[in-house]
């Protein structure tokens, strides 16, 4: 029930971009031309942005994310082989740099967690009334744990299998397994307190 809520989400999302046209404008930005760059960013920076903000479960640290995942995408554009779509590519790029971070991390974890969760207990919207469960859930997965959140986000967002969360994350596929029951578990408990 919880995946179908996820992705029901991500249907909303915008329409991927052409292939060829992205491949295009892939061979333009590789020989230097920014504008070309600059349209794939355009194309792209939506749906990666959405990915980011739910791994790192802040909004402002999604948009340096961003950033640094597109400061990587052009300097990296000489070595992308034009076997999958550019999309495809980028989103890897981007969540592989959001993991990166979240590996680097592990020690703050608790702390992020507790400030997150009580920053989002009680958050009313402009009329004093609960937000719709679509924004509830968003701000509910923003206060997991980090590990948690992003083993959450990979397995029921992305579709990833937990051999891939696990060596991306550098933990056993049963630690990936115990954190996604977890995630799941504290969703539960968060979205329950404020829908009773």
């Amino acid at each position: 029930m919880l995946s179908a809520a996820v992705t029901l989400e991500t249907a909303d999302a915008p329409r991927a971009p052409d292939r060829d046209e992205d491949h295009a404008l892939v061979r333009a930005a590789g020989t230097g031309d920014v504008a070309a760059f600059e349209q794939l960013y355009r194309r792209h920076h939506r749906r990666i942005f959405a990915v980011l903000r739910r791994l790192c479960g802040h909004e402002t640290r999604a948009e340096d994310l961003l950033q640094e995942s597109f400061v990587k995408a052009w300097q990296a554009l000489p070595s992308f082989r034009f076997e999958s779509a550019f999309g495809t590519w980028l989103h890897r790029l981007a969540v592989n740099t959001a993991l990166m971070e979240l590996r680097s991390r592990r020690g703050s974890e608790d702390q992020e967690t507790d400030d997150a969760a009580l920053e989002w207990q009680g958050t009313p919207d402009s009329a004093g009334l609960r937000t719709a469960l679509g924004l509830d859930l968003e701000r509910a997965i923003a206060t997991l744990p980090p590990r948690a959140r992003a083993v959450l986000v990979l397995y029921d967002v992305e579709g990833w299998k937990h051999e891939e969360i696990a060596d991306e994350l550098g933990m056993a596929v049963g630690s990936s397994k115990a954190q996604l029951h977890r995630a799941r578990q504290l969703l539960r408990a968060r979205l329950g307190e404020h829908h009773d």
